[in-house]
């Protein structure tokens, strides 16, 4: 759970500075900057969204969730029936 909670941190700050930037450059560099005062407050808290994002993906950056949930996929069918 540890290990979950500080790779799910880190993601935590990329994920919200990628949505605070996409956010501010959609407000800033379009039509919608005569209203740029009421609508930065918004992007700020759709940033929060980036907390349930980086715990979800968290664990699929580890190497023991992808040994659990291997599918079998065509690469691996292909070398199955060569040997």
């Amino acid at each position: 759970m540890i290990v979950r909670l500080g790779i799910a941190a880190l993601l935590l700050m990329m994920i919200q500075a990628v949505c605070f930037g996409v956010g501010a450059v959609i407000v800033l560099a379009t039509p919608l900057k005569d209203s740029a005062m009421e609508l930065m407050p918004v992007v700020v808290v759709t940033t929060i969204l980036a907390l349930p994002m980086s715990w979800w993906l968290a664990p699929r950056l580890r190497a023991r969730y992808w040994r659990n949930h291997r599918r079998e996929g065509l690469g691996d069918k292909a070398l199955n029936s060569l040997s």
